[in-house]
């Protein structure tokens, strides 16, 4: 276990090393998503891309037993050309009676200095937590697509092979590829509008217990997208069997006809001294790696 950071008469506060991982895996199985294997969470709580990470997050533990955890995914990131460092606040679970240490969790995650904070999926009482902490929501207004078997436009290609994705992309898409490409639950392709490329990551998503949704996390030519017409949502039905897309504007910008608004979309959440909202995406963080 690692070096305490803070302990009282009954429970233990400390960061998760790698020699926690598969505890705090077993704990958020039984606690949180037992969807998830206990090897399914180990092996997502550590994220394909290479980085510098202090920790996995942090735990408290009480007679050596983990009762509380909450899991982070960090990157080093440029935006508007600096490079800063990105703490994505991820799975958190407190066993009841310990409810009261939850808050310990989130304070020695946002007490590491030199970081910018996300929290891609909060939800209930941790909105107003967060809040409380200096978070600001981010714009999610999202439009829900149908998935309609509808025959491609001409010219229009979805490209899903990893060579075929490789072969299309360069530069900066190219290495989000190579860092994304094995997270767990990334779903990768390649959009073609004649001789002009939109790559795409989307995940599932479950809604009322049905997995029967898709989300798109990173678009890299909304406007190419948008030209596609309905073929990307085509393939989330076809391949990944989603009845509905999830298509938040400042992801995918402008929806295909059809769709609709959601009427209360999910909040998303940061925290950074000069980070603006347009600058934070849903790369290298659990919403990648976290098949839930």
């Amino acid at each position: 276990m690692g070096e305490s950071v803070g302990v009282d008469d009954r429970v233990e506060l400390a960061p998760i090393t790698g020699a926690d991982v598969g505890d705090v895996a077993d704990f958020l199985h039984q606690h949180l998503n037992s969807r998830l294997s206990a090897a399914q969470w180990a092996s997502s709580a550590v994220p394909p891309w290479s980085v510098d990470a202090p920790n996995h997050g942090f735990l408290l533990r009480q007679g050596g037993a983990v009762v509380g955890a909450y899991l982070a995914f960090y990157s080093e990131r440029e935006v508007d050309g600096q490079v800063r460092r990105i703490c994505n606040l991820a799975a958190w679970c407190v066993l009841d009676e310990h409810r009261a240490h939850g808050v310990r969790l989130a304070r020695a995650m946002l007490r590491q200095r030199g970081y910018d904070f996300v929290d891609l999926s909060p939800s209930g009482n941790v909105v107003r937590l967060n809040e409380r902490l200096g978070f600001h929501s981010l714009d999610t207004s999202t439009a829900l697509v149908p998935n309609l078997p509808l025959p491609s436009r001409r010219g229009v290609r979805v490209l899903t092979a990893p060579a075929q994705i490789e072969a299309a992309l360069s530069g900066r898409d190219l290495q989000v590829y190579r860092d994304h490409r094995s997270a767990a639950a990334a779903l990768h392709f390649v959009v073609r509008v004649g001789e002009d490329s939109c790559y795409v990551i989307a995940r599932r998503e479950r809604r009322k217990g049905l997995p029967l949704f898709a989300s798109l996390l990173h678009v890299s030519d909304p406007a190419v997208l948008a030209r596609a017409g309905h073929a990307p949502y085509r393939h989330l039905l076809v391949r990944h069997r989603a009845l509905v897309t999830l298509a938040e504007g400042r992801v995918a910008g402008r929806p295909p006809r059809l769709s609709r608004q959601q009427a209360a979309p999910r909040p998303r959440m940061f925290r950074g001294d000069g980070l603006s909202p347009r600058s934070v995406d849903y790369l290298y963080s659990e919403l990648m790696c976290v098949p839930w």
